[in-house]
């Protein structure tokens, strides 16, 4: 990320900076990595440090399932059922010990609490809804094909417009950056890259709140759910400055990189994580090589997991694909296009495909939410129709 600065600041760090009463504001260091990566400065017209009481934590780690087959899958994302709670309709679907993919379905925001992600950084793809989300770094308002990346520790909270709002969440162990090829040796995402600093929507709108009470947080760490009450409310911030705060990108804003013969998906990353990758696939003009194969080659991805959740459009390579589908082909086997697919892709001009991808390079393992939404015939989709038996 890039400096951003909000509100009102000293001009030195670490230095006095007081109220009109003559009393201090209380300054935080927001840092990742300890004090060695990004950070932010900010400051708050009460301590953050004020807790009035403790709750008794619960449990909100994934229920894996051992299933020793390995075989391509298929989940029915739109079967995860509506709940009226933020936190609760967040659905773990597909793990691993560096990342966790969810789906959610909320209908309602978080008018009554404040959340923390204590564990992990989050990137929420927004696929149904609008709304606001809030932080003591101001506002992102956020809409169809959003990302919002929010640094671990942030606390937040969603506010959504209506009831129908449909969500793709990764949860990152490490921190979620920009990927490294994209920048120069100052940070600035270069000309080659597929998107900008100015497609980057940051924190607008500073809101204090120099409130007091009971003010409830639900804390995540190590997959419990710490409720936690304090004097302060969170969002008393009259000003920060610094490199670590969330942001919205649109996968819209993505400019796809295209070439005369089909390009790898490493063309179509987005972000990077911890032993894993995010990618946006938009709409785009098809190969020019005049004996070019739009639909993508087979692929052995032996390292790999690949992920892809699907958004809107056609896919060229799949068949009967349909919106929240996310397909799962593990790495030490081999996957494709679909029979008849490839033939039909030749002529074709452009697509108009919308999906984000997920490449894991340690196995995910499914949830008991992911066997209840999987279509258990999926890994059959290759064959000829007449061979399938059900």
């Amino acid at each position: 990320m890039h400096y951003h600065s909000l509100g009102q600041i000293p001009p030195k760090r670490h230095t006095q900076f007081r109220k009109p009463n003559g009393s201090l504001y209380h300054e935080e260091l927001f840092s990742t990595e300890g004090f060695s990566n990004l950070y932010s400065l900010v400051y708050h017209a009460h301590p953050p440090t004020q807790i009035v009481q403790v709750g008794e934590p619960y449990s909100v780690a994934p229920k894996v399932i051992f299933d020793k087959q390995l075989k391509h899958r298929s989940l029915k994302g739109f079967k995860i059922e509506p709940e009226d709670d933020y936190l609760k309709s967040r659905k773990p679907v597909l793990v691993n010990n560096d990342c966790q993919i969810s789906l959610a379905a909320p209908t309602q925001g978080m008018s009554s609490y404040f959340f923390k992600n204590a564990d992990a950084d989050e990137v929420i793809f927004v696929h149904e809804g609008t709304g606001t989300m809030r932080s003591m770094y101001g506002t992102l308002e956020f809409e169809y094909g959003d990302y919002l990346v929010i640094p671990r520790g942030t606390t937040y909270q969603m506010e959504f417009d209506d009831k129908n709002n449909r969500l793709f969440i990764v949860e990152s162990y490490g921190p979620i950056t920009t990927p490294k090829r994209y920048r120069n040796a100052f940070g600035q995402l270069a000309e080659h890259a597929p998107f900008c600093e100015r497609d980057i929507r940051k924190p607008s709108n500073l809101e204090t709140y120099d409130e007091q009470g009971e003010f409830l947080f639900y804390i995540k760490k190590q997959n419990q759910i710490y409720p936690y009450y304090y004097l302060n409310h969170p969002f008393d911030v009259v000003g920060w400055d610094g490199y670590c705060y969330p942001y919205a990108f649109s996968i819209h804003n993505f400019e796809p990189i295209t070439g005369r013969v089909h390009q790898p998906p490493p063309v179509h990353q987005t972000f990077d994580g911890h032993n894993f990758v995010i990618c946006s696939f938009v709409p785009r003009l098809f190969d020019y090589h005049p004996l070019a194969i739009p639909a993508p080659y087979n692929h052995s991805n032996i390292d790999s997991d690949e992920v892809l959740y699907y958004v809107d459009g056609d896919f060229m390579s799949r068949k009967n694909v349909e919106r929240g589908q996310i397909t799962l082909h593990p790495g030490g086997i081999p996957h494709g296009p679909h029979l008849g697919t490839v033939e039909r892709s030749i002529g074709a001009k452009e697509t108009k495909e919308l999906a984000v991808m997920v490449d894991t390079f340690r196995p995910l393992q499914l949830t008991e939410y992911a066997v209840d939404i999987e279509d258990k015939d999926y890994y059959k989709s290759w064959l000829p129709e007449q061979q399938i038996v059900r």
